[in-house]
């Protein structure tokens, strides 16, 4: 059997907050292996163990930081100042770049890296390693308009993308929201741009879902509300609206919900939530690996609104309310209207935010929630193809061989 030429792709998640960074990092990892492809992830995630790993995709975990706020980021468990372990990450990545020697270099959001940690390595790429592709995935919505604008100009970005990236492929559709209008993106970075359209998820098999119903309790008649804040750091105050709009009004005819607070929602908080739910009979989950399984058995489901959780949503065609937050950035909520006005998804502002809100929104959308699964076949989710066409028709990086 003749060998087939496998690209090397090394990946790049500074996964300081959340986990959707590193789960569209997986996504699209998983779907580069068809290219074909071998994958090294170079993440901060300290739950990347958690999530299966594919054949042909494996990660380096560097040491850990957790974000403070928009510039603080502290280190997570090392007891470290946050300068020695941003050079202990910065040196792992560009050690394993320089003993890896990929073909391409996919940085997941942030041009520079976490404080600029990626920057030395993207230099020595174009030094060193000139065969290497360099490219930068941003997602459709970085933030409102003029907040990305005084970061890019005041961190150098605009300068980064043009020096240090072959490619930016953005996550998203132009018709949507355009960043490079939004952003003000030069003409000379927006040639290098191609929107991918959406990322697709995983689906998982009806025999999957009606498991995952089985293990859940749900008898067929159960209409289920899956409520979830994706990582959970910043999760409680949607957590607790929801639970306070079925402690003052009394569940919907059959309704059933189950809650997933994310695994960085902190312990005082998880313990409360955890008595409320088993006074009003919801299910509770700090972290759930399975994550498609449970939005296949939902009905509705409640969320924030990140960009994972809702491409994750509407892969599967569920009705689903957004609740966004808007600090520290303000793209949660610019993605909640722009899918609402397209018919995708309800919305519900922050200061529009109460129980009686929340109850009703969930109790619509039980009752007559078809119109919006239906819309969602129209969800242009192209990113997979035209990433894996993207990486197949670059000729720029080498080429080894896979037996």
């Amino acid at each position: 059997m003749a060998s087939l030429p496998v690209k090397k792709i090394l990946m790049y998640s500074h996964d300081t907050f959340g986990l959707g960074h590193i789960r569209r990092t997986l996504a699209i990892a998983r779907s580069l292996r068809k290219v074909p492809a071998t994958v090294l992830i170079l993440t901060g995630s300290p739950l990347v163990g958690r999530f299966k790993i594919p054949r042909r995709v494996d990660f380096v975990r560097i040491p850990g930081m957790i974000k403070m706020t928009n510039e603080e980021y502290l280190p997570l468990s090392m007891k470290l100042e946050a300068t020695e372990v941003l050079e202990i990450r910065k040196s792992i990545i560009l050690s394993t770049a320089q003993a890896f020697g990929p073909d391409f270099f996919i940085v997941d959001k942030a041009p520079l890296g976490l404080k600029r940690e990626v920057v030395d390595t993207l230099h020595w790429m174009r030094r060193s390693l000139p065969s290497c592709t360099t490219i930068l995935g941003l997602r459709d919505i970085m933030d409102g308009a003029q907040a990305t604008i005084e970061d890019w100009e005041s961190k150098g970005i605009y300068g980064a993308m043009e020096a240090l990236y072959d490619e930016i492929w953005v996550y998203g559709d132009q018709s949507f929201y355009d960043p490079v209008r939004e952003y003000r993106i030069p003409e000379p970075i927006a040639r290098k741009i191609t929107f991918t359209g959406y990322i697709p998820r995983h689906v998982p098999s009806a025999s999957k879902v009606k498991q995952m119903r089985r293990e859940l309790g749900m008898e067929d008649h159960y209409k289920m509300v899956l409520m979830t804040t994706g990582g959970g750091g910043d999760g409680y105050p949607v957590v607790n609206t929801f639970l306070k709009a079925f402690e003052e009004n009394a569940a919907p005819s059959a309704m059933k919900a189950v809650i997933v607070t994310g695994p960085f929602l902190s312990p005082m908080h998880f313990k409360e939530v955890a008595k409320r739910c088993e006074a009003l009979g919801f299910q509770l989950f700090r972290f759930h690996r399975f994550m498609e399984g449970l939005i296949g058995a939902a009905d509705v489901i409640v969320s924030m609104g990140g960009y994972n959780t809702v491409c994750e949503i509407i892969s599967q065609r569920k009705p689903f309310l957004i609740i966004p937050r808007t600090v520290p950035r303000e793209e949660q909520l610019i993605r909640a209207e722009v899918l609402c006005r397209r018919g995708f998804c309800e919305y519900l502002h922050p200061e529009r935010l109460s129980p009686t809100a929340v109850y009703q929104k969930v109790a619509t959308l039980l009752a007559n929630g078809t119109g919006m699964a239906a819309k969602a076949l129209e969800f242009p989710f192209t990113a997979l193809e035209v990433i894996r066409a993207r990486v197949s028709e670059c000729h720029k990086g080498a080429q080894v061989q896979w037996a």
